[in-house]
This record gives C-alpha cells, sequence and structure tokens, in this order.
C-alpha cells in the first residue's frame, strides 16, 4: 500500500484547534457521507487487508456483481480515498489516504467498545 505523509499526523490535537467554522463542517458532513455505506466500508476494509485488488477480486470477496463494487469504487476514487491504477489488463484499487484506514479502525474500536 502506498504510504504517504499524512495530513492527519502532522496536524495538532483537535483539542488544540479552533472551533471548525460552516464550510469545515460541511465538508466533514461530505466526508462522513462517502464513508456512511456499508458496501464503501466493507470494501475499504478489504483492501485494507489486502493492499491491492481488482473489481472482480472485490465483487467475489463481498459477494456483490462487479458493476456495483465499480460503482462504490468511483465514489471512493472522487474522495481520493482510493486510486485505481492499471496493472496489464487489470485495473488495482488501493487506500491512498491513512487517515481513512484510521477512522476505519477508531470506528471498529468504538462499536466494539460500546457492545461490552
Amino acid at each position: 500500500m502506498e504510504t504517504k505523509q499524512s495530513a492527519c499526523s502532522a496536524a495538532p490535537d483537535l483539542k488544540d484547534r479552533n472551533l471548525i467554522n460552516s464550510v469545515q463542517a460541511g465538508e466533514l458532513m461530505s466526508l462522513f457521507k462517502v464513508l456512511a455505506n456499508d458496501t464503501r466500508l466493507r470494501l475499504l476494509h478489504a483492501l485494507s487487508r489486502s493492499g491491492d485488488l481488482c473489481v472482480m477480486e472485490l465483487a467475489r470477496e463481498l459477494e456483490m456483481k462487479p458493476q456495483a463494487v465499480s460503482n462504490q469504487l468511483q465514489r471512493l476514487a472522487d474522495r481520493r480515498i482510493v486510486r485505481a491504477s492499471r496493472s496489464g489488463n487489470t485495473i488495482r484499487y488501493r487506500i491512498v489516504d491513512p487517515c481513512v484506514l484510521r477512522l476505519l479502525e477508531l470506528g471498529l474500536c468504538l462499536i466494539e467498545e460500546t457492545k461490552q
């Protein structure tokens, strides 16, 4: 998986930031709307486990039709969360935003903690 210098790792702690403004809140809402989809979350988890996968591999993993997987991947690519790269005739997808991996991990942690 490609690692880039994450804006999250260089950012100040949440408590040290100024209160978010309405534009930032809207951007966050838009991001959370993209992530608030069970298929896209499952795609991200599958990609986090494997590094990179093609549409057919993801479709098999999620037991979905390739076209449905492709549509959801496009939404993630539009937000620059995943990136496609061609390998011969195959297009492979990988997560390029490490902040998303942290969000997924924190989300799973939160649901596991609230079950206890």
